[in-house]
């Protein structure tokens, strides 16, 4: 094998922005490269480790010899270490030996590398993110798809246990076996989105894909990047946008990943109170090193440019933004103002979300947030940190909490599901209804509700229903839809026999009218992150347990439209007289209590308005409400009233 030759893909240019925490497209530069360097085929790598003594390329080719291919470190005390190896090609496996200050050999696999292997101490392999896309349509058109005035319906799932092989349920599926079931099923479901879970590799199934190691590399366990890219590809030509999860906020500390990567704590602070987490037994990045954030913010774009992901779905951002995050008093360190705010990742975020809105502006940027950290999805222009939308967590939570409450003692917790419109329009929200509420013994969605089977579904019927029409964009977790009776397993897949019930295939049926009438209906969609796309009718019937509500698009549409939406948490019919406000009459588009759905089949027998003022409304009709029931309404003319 022929040795190292010099040989660079930095300009001087390329290095004053990484060293400045401002180059947002390492990937092309970083890495191994095959390409053709005097007249002969090979490959270029390149690695930061500024504090090695020594860095050499070893691997298959050379028997993983870790003196035969050292690398050259650049003149300009960058730290990075180049060199072009000829005769090298795609398929081959390196990493890199490190001969740290103190004489210690460190084999690490490239923090840039496009594929590893699936071992614990997996290499990297040469490869290639070339692939001929055909979502033009698509991609020209997603600025509007992902409009916060468009419906944003998203279906969560993990790959690994979404669906398995009926003969074989512990092999996965491939991306391609996944594509040819997922797809067909996203557009019969009607959902809007899809996210997945990691698509990043990592060793370790048990976390789910968020203790990462290949920042750069789609998980082989399903197949090459290529057959990622082709699942994308056709989940865009059929019209459905991907958002990917993205784990910027710490990494684990296997012996070949980013970790004591050149014999110093380079990628992670130094001291433990600052750089472990001991919650996740995990490394935290070093926010205030610009070559990291350089590191974090081509990783962003990377899988926006060369994947053509749709939005990134930021994990774990308030264990990001709080210093004491899961800490004890003395295993932190406040800030440069004795706070609690870690300044330096807020600085990231907001330089992470610039990046987007300035070369992506037609993706979504969503936080994982669970505080209430001020301006989260405002511009950074505007003195926020510049995200799109964030989970809204403690909608999920009261929802959750209501829903589960027996009963006769709702109207104690009637404020749980009045709350949210207090806050709603603070900041641009998802409802989330994620896998982090169906596992660690919290149980499946059907069984936190209570009363018998039929209760059971009816409640969660109703609480879609209440989902779907409340104000913000929507995430259901894979196995909601229909009712999944055990807690979400990541080496199990779904229980799909499940639909041979009427029950679970009826509750699919209500979520996949409920995606429906989302999408056609402007009202529930239009202003969903304006105060003007809400209000309330009856909001304090805590006896009754029952809700009111308008949807309502913007006043200066061109066609102004209004759903309401009627909710009867308790399990008995009610005979109801609700008051409107102008000469108009409403029909029912939506009864989750229809026996299509698995319900009871109560008919919502709603009365023709009459000129009988009710709470200050000169007009009024009476409304014969299901038990455990959510009701939608569509305004209809009526010329001659009562």
């Amino acid at each position: 094998m022929k040795p190292v030759k010099p040989y660079s893909l930095f300009s001087p240019q390329d290095v004053h922005l990484f060293c400045e925490g401002k180059h947002y497209r390492l990937y092309e530069k970083f890495g191994a490269h095959t390409l053709e360097h005097e007249g002969a085929q090979g490959t270029y790598f390149a690695v930061w480790a500024p504090n090695a003594q020594k860095v050499s390329v070893i691997g298959n080719f050379n028997s993983w010899h870790s003196e035969s291919h050292a690398l050259y470190p650049r003149w300009d005390g960058s730290g990075i270490w180049e060199g072009f190896i000829e005769g090298l090609t795609l398929g081959t496996l390196y990493k890199y030996a490190v001969r740290t200050q103190k004489g210690e050999l460190l084999e690490k696999s490239d923090p840039f590398a496009l594929s590893w292997e699936q071992n614990v101490q997996a290499s990297s392999l040469i490869s290639s993110t070339w692939y001929e896309w055909k979502d033009k349509a698509w991609m020209a058109s997603r600025a509007e798809k992902n409009s916060l005035c468009a419906p944003l319906s998203v279906y969560e799932l993990h790959l690994g246990s979404w669906k398995r092989e009926n003969e074989n349920p512990t092999r996965f599926l491939s991306y391609k076996e996944i594509e040819s079931a997922l797809v067909p099923y996203i557009l019969e479901m009607g959902f809007t989105h899809v996210e997945f879970m990691p698509v990043m590799e990592h060793p370790y199934e048990p976390s789910w894909g968020y203790q990462i190691t290949g920042f750069f590399a789609a998980n082989s366990r399903f197949g090459p990047p290529q057959d990622l890219m082709h699942l994308i590809d056709v989940l865009h030509q059929n019209g459905i946008g991907v958002l990917l999860d993205w784990v910027p906020s710490h990494f684990p500390g296997d012996a070949n990943g980013l970790h004591y990567f050149d014999g110093t704590f380079l990628y992670e602070h130094e001291d433990p109170r600052q750089g472990y987490h001991p919650q996740w037994n995990s490394h935290l990045f070093n926010y205030g090193r610009p070559e990291v954030k350089s590191f974090l913010i081509s990783n962003a774009l990377f899988w926006l440019e060369r994947y053509h992901a749709d939005g990134l779905r930021v994990d774990a951002v308030t264990s990001m933004l709080y210093l004491d995050y899961a800490r004890e008093p003395d295993q932190w360190v406040p800030n440069q103002f004795g706070g609690n705010v870690n300044l330096e990742a807020k600085d990231f975020l907001e330089a992470f979300n610039r990046a987007i809105a300035t070369y992506f502006p037609d993706t979504l940027s969503i936080a994982e947030e669970s505080s209430d950290f001020p301006m989260l999805t405002k511009p950074v222009s505007q003195g926020g940190v510049g995200f799109g939308m964030k989970w809204m967590m403690g909608w999920m939570h009261d929802t959750l909490a209501y829903f589960s409450t027996e009963f006769d003692s709702r109207f104690e917790a009637h404020h749980k599901l009045t709350f949210s419109s207090v806050y709603m329009n603070n900041e641009s929200y998802m409802m989330p209804l994620s896998h982090d509420e169906v596992v660690h013994g919290k149980s499946p969605l059907i069984y936190k509700m209570p009363g018998d089977e039929w209760q059971k579904f009816a409640n969660l019927r109703a609480l879609y229903t209440y989902m779907f029409t409340h104000p913000g964009a929507k995430l259901l977790f894979m196995g909601g839809e229909f009712g999944q009776t055990s807690e979400w397993d990541f080496a199990k897949g779904l229980d799909w026999s499940l639909l041979a019930h009427a029950p679970h295939k009826g509750l699919q049926r209500l979520v996949k009218d409920l995606n429906k009438l989302y999408r056609n209906e402007k009202a529930l969609y239009q202003a969903q992150f304006s105060p003007q796309g809400f209000e309330w009718v009856e909001a304090d019937d805590r006896q009754n347990s029952l809700y009111i509500y308008l949807r309502k698009t913007a006043p200066d549409s061109k066609a102004f439209e209004k759903v309401m939406v009627v909710l009867n948490l308790k399990p008995q019919v009610l005979d109801y007289r609700i008051g409107v406000g102008s000469e108009q009459s409403w029909e029912v588009v939506l009864n989750s209590d229809d026996t299509i759905y698995g319900g009871s089949g109560v008919k919502a027998e709603l009365q023709s308005l009459e000129k009988i003022p009710w709470k200050q409304h000169e007009q009024s009709f009476r409304l014969q409400v299901p038990p455990l029931c959510a009701l939608v309404l569509k305004q209809r003319p009526e010329k001659n009233l009562k």
